[in-house]
């Protein structure tokens, strides 16, 4: 069960490993880009390619969908970037439904894992295979796997890391569930020794909109958190102007928050409280995604 690019790879590892894929269920066509033609998921497109069977369930407490995953009568469900599962679907198969959740739960549990630890300047994170149940990514822990962030590592980056490192944690967990040697870990127990629990919550519009009296430090990491989507933004000269990539830059001389500066031809600079940011890659409202310097030179200040 899964959706997005983030899926594809543990579902590839799993077929070509040799296990028998029962079923893909997937979320249902969507209209996309400027047609609003039907687009297919990843997890989709991968399944079509090695005619495995299909479900797109519009509503998964729909009693045909129900009756379906019965008469399929897996052994096993897989979770991987997909919606939260009502009991009458993750109680179904005798060995359970387990989830891959992209950081160390119980830390960051909850929408946006990757992006949170970036936006809180965390220096590791990690990916967790639990057994699913009532209250979403809580349940028992089977594996885990730590990974290191780098400095100025964006959530596109760690993201397309953890996709493929999540497909090998993955099936070494369904090898040691079906061979029995897989022991269950409460959560309850890691609580005691990480202590106070941050979560990883959706991401909205108003989180992405940068407050330039924050520090530096603060607004670096956000940008690189929200980098490449849905990317923090400010606003230039009335347009929203989204931020990809910038760097730090402490100058002794601060300025009132939200300052720009630019000779308009190699760098542009916001203030924040203790420094800048200058701009690295930008995109702003109408223009495509560009480097500081190529937009400097087709901007003409309105």
């Amino acid at each position: 069960m899964g959706t997005p690019e983030f899926a594809v790879p543990s579902l590839t590892r799993l077929f070509e490993a040799g296990y028998e894929i029962a079923a893909v269920v997937t979320a249902p066509d969507k209209p996309a880009g400027r047609g609003m033609q039907l687009t297919e998921s990843a997890i989709k497109i991968y399944a079509k390619s090695k005619n495995l069977k299909i479900l797109q369930p519009e509503k998964l407490k729909n009693p045909e969908f129900l009756e379906e995953l019965k008469l399929i009568g897996a052994d096993l469900q897989v979770v991987v970037a997909f919606r939260m599962l009502p009991e009458s679907v993750w109680n179904l198969p005798p060995l359970g439904t387990i989830n891959l959740h992209s950081s160390l739960l119980p830390q960051y549990r909850g929408a946006a894992p990757i992006n949170w630890v970036v936006i809180n300047g965390e220096r590791e994170t990690g990916l967790t295979t639990f057994k699913l149940q009532h209250e979403i990514d809580t349940g028992d822990i089977l594996l885990q796997k730590k990974i290191k962030i780098g400095d100025d590592e964006s959530a596109g980056s760690l993201h397309d890391r953890m996709m493929e490192e999540g497909a090998g944690l993955l099936l070494n967990t369904v090898n040691q569930l079906t061979d029995g040697s897989l022991k269950e870990t409460p959560q309850a127990s890691g609580i005691a020794l990480t202590g106070a629990l941050r979560y990883a919550p959706k991401i909205f519009t108003e989180t992405c909109e940068i407050k330039w009296d924050n520090s530096c430090k603060t607004i670096f990491n956000m940008i690189r958190g929200l980098s490449p989507y849905p990317a923090a933004f400010t606003f230039l000269n009335g347009k929203k102007l989204k931020i990809y990539k910038g760097e730090i830059e402490y100058t002794g001389i601060l300025k009132e928050p939200g300052n720009m500066e630019t000779d308009r031809k190699t760098f542009m600079k916001f203030s924040c409280n203790d420094g800048f940011i200058s701009l690295k890659e930008i995109q702003l409202e109408g223009k495509k995604r560009m480097a500081i310097a190529d937009f400097l030179r087709g901007w003409r200040e309105s």
